[in-house]
């Protein structure tokens, strides 16, 4: 396995501690967030959706201008572009970049949130339309002649694309869904599954399921995780700093929430989220407060698990170690943002994203060896 970073650029400087103050879009930000975690040693950076934020694709576009070897990871939602048109638009970017270009599918599991974009479908007949979106992409990314494809949501009549993905191997599909609608198109398309931060054992199950429904297609997914580490050079210092974070995290819902709150898609929502990844966090979160060596739930907890929410709490070294227990599992990629965006992403790249690369170049040289013994 290949290991692979993801880092994260928002739209502006904003998080569960940090009120928004500016405007929505931030170019700025946007590009001195992505020059500087390429500078640091990221892989990729996602590039976040949601109903009633700026346009994912447009903002990669800034950022692969902006930087010279960061590939981007856009959060992309299908059903509101036509698939082709979809297809052609990732092509033609992977192309001005040079092969940088992975796509993240959200097929979406809040209604409310859907319907700000006019989709109401089920959460079942979204996965479906995913599944046969995907089938349309990927004929378009490849097709060498015009084909025709007669579904249930799309028909196309000898489509065709002239602009293909840069690379032979096409443009990585990365995709998020823990339900049992999810899996299927999980097994059939994923070319990594994407996973929030679950304890050890969550992990363990959920990439065996994705494994087994990927081998009915003949077909090995790579997985990510994604986390948000609280580096500091003690572990005393590294817990009181993830105090500090829940405690200005409650005073800002407190007052309000930042100047995105209003739209997310927990606010103010009483019960159990509609999704299944947040359901398994909030599982996690009840469990305790501090999991395995280092998990750390409480700003899952206090928000509902809406996003990526968890973290591994420790030293540089303790939390490289943390992850490499994930790596075990069979994790090649970590998707991991601070709660501090920029400032945090830079110590990520100083601090931790060598020393796990480190042990994890250790491990694959004694695996050799100890498969042989």
């Amino acid at each position: 396995m290949s290991l692979e970073f993801i880092g994260y650029v928002g739209h502006h400087n904003s998080s569960e501690t940090i009120r928004r103050s500016g405007p929505a879009l931030d170019p700025d930000f946007i590009r001195a967030s992505a020059t500087a975690q390429e500078a640091v040693g990221f892989d990729r950076v996602l590039v976040a959706f949601h109903s009633n934020s700026a346009e994912s694709i447009l903002i990669a576009q800034d950022v692969l201008h902006a930087t010279q070897r960061l590939g981007v990871l856009v959060a992309h939602r299908p059903g509101f572009t036509a698939p082709t048109l979809a297809a052609r638009q990732f092509a033609t970017l992977d192309q001005f970049s040079r092969g940088r270009v992975a796509v993240h599918i959200i097929t979406g599991g809040n209604d409310t949130e859907l319907a700000q974009d006019g989709d109401h479908l089920t959460k079942d007949e979204r996965y479906a339309r995913t599944s046969e979106y995907l089938d349309v992409v990927r004929q378009q990314w490849t097709a060498t002649t015009p084909f025709d494809h007669a579904g249930r949501y799309y028909t196309v009549k000898r489509g065709y694309s002239d602009v293909k993905p840069f690379n032979a191997a096409g443009i990585p599909v990365y995709f998020g869904g823990a339900s049992d609608a999810a899996l299927p198109v999980a097994g059939k398309h994923a070319d990594a599954y994407a996973l929030w931060g679950e304890t050890l054992d969550q992990v363990r199950e959920l990439v065996a399921r994705v494994r087994a429904a990927a081998a009915l297609h003949g077909r090995t997914p790579r997985f990510s995780l994604s986390l948000r580490p609280v580096l500091a050079e003690t572990e005393e210092k590294a817990w009181a700093k993830a105090d500090a974070i829940l405690a200005r995290a409650k005073s800002l819902r407190e007052a309000g929430g930042s100047a995105r709150a209003p739209h997310n898609a927990r606010q103010g929502v009483v019960g159990a989220p509609a999704n299944e990844g947040s359901r398994r966090l909030l599982a996690a979160a009840a469990q305790g407060k501090r999991l395995d060596k280092r998990l750390w739930t409480e700003i899952a907890a206090l928000t509902g698990a809406s996003g990526n929410s968890t973290g591994l709490v420790g030293t540089p070294d303790q939390v490289a170690e943390a992850l490499l227990d994930y790596w075990d599992l069979g994790i090649s990629t970590f998707l991991i943002r601070g709660f501090d965006p920029l400032v945090d992403a830079i110590q990520y790249g100083r601090e931790l994203l060598p020393r796990v690369r480190e042990l994890v170049a250790a491990r694959q040289k004694t695996a050799p060896l100890a498969a042989a013994e």
